[in-house]
């Protein structure tokens, strides 16, 4: 399988990889299948068949593989990560799985250098909030990528911060549901209606 890779320093540092390593583990555990099945998660973001999804921040793949499942073999998922160790094990998760519908990228979220509304459904799973994504300046780059009516969905970890709020206030998305602990926006231009998603 070819890796589209831009040659982003970060995704190289062998300090990130490191820290990124254990932490893979831990993603990939049988408890957080148990705690949190992926297919579930990826449901109560409404992945349909035929979609091309970006998944961003796709670490060691927990959720790229039955992503790729949903969507079928007329979808699309994109696991796009910084992280070099992240990349190579979803690649080979892939290879293994023979699988046509999933292309994977190393590159940074902030500037995917993807077309502009190419994107039917974004997901961020279990990424933010992190300091190497700042919302000021990843959710510009995902309401560009999506197509007008594309949906973004986040799934956050048991305390959500300031992200569910600060989505919606961008201007770019307005606040659809929340499925569990899945948060789901639509890509908007103009008034916002729904602006406080309650936890």
């Amino acid at each position: 399988m070819k890796i589209i890779d831009l040659g982003n320093s970060l995704g190289n540092s062998k300090i990130i990889n490191s820290v990124f390593k254990p932490a893979g583990a831990n993603m990939e555990s049988r408890l957080r299948h148990w705690l949190y099945p992926p297919l579930v998660t990826l449901q109560d973001a409404d992945i349909q068949s035929g979609q091309t999804v970006l998944e961003v921040g796709c670490g060691p793949g927990f959720f790229t593989i039955p992503a790729a499942t949903l969507v079928g073999d007329k979808g699309h998922i994109i696991a796009m990560d910084v992280s070099s160790s992240f990349i190579k094990r979803v690649s080979n998760k892939v290879e293994a799985a023979n699988l046509h519908n999933v292309q994977v990228l190393k590159r940074n979220a902030l500037d995917t250098g993807l077309d502009t509304a190419s994107i039917d459904t974004v997901i961020i799973f279990g990424v933010l909030p992190f300091p190497l994504l700042p919302l000021n300046q990843l959710l510009p780059e995902m309401h560009r990528v999506l197509k007008p009516d594309g949906t973004l969905s986040v799934w956050l970890w048991s305390i959500p911060f300031f992200v569910p709020w600060s989505i919606p206030r961008s201007g770019l998305f307005s606040f659809i549901n929340k499925q569990r602990r899945v948060y789901n926006y639509r890509s908007f231009d103009g008034e916002l209606e729904n602006y406080y998603p309650s936890i």
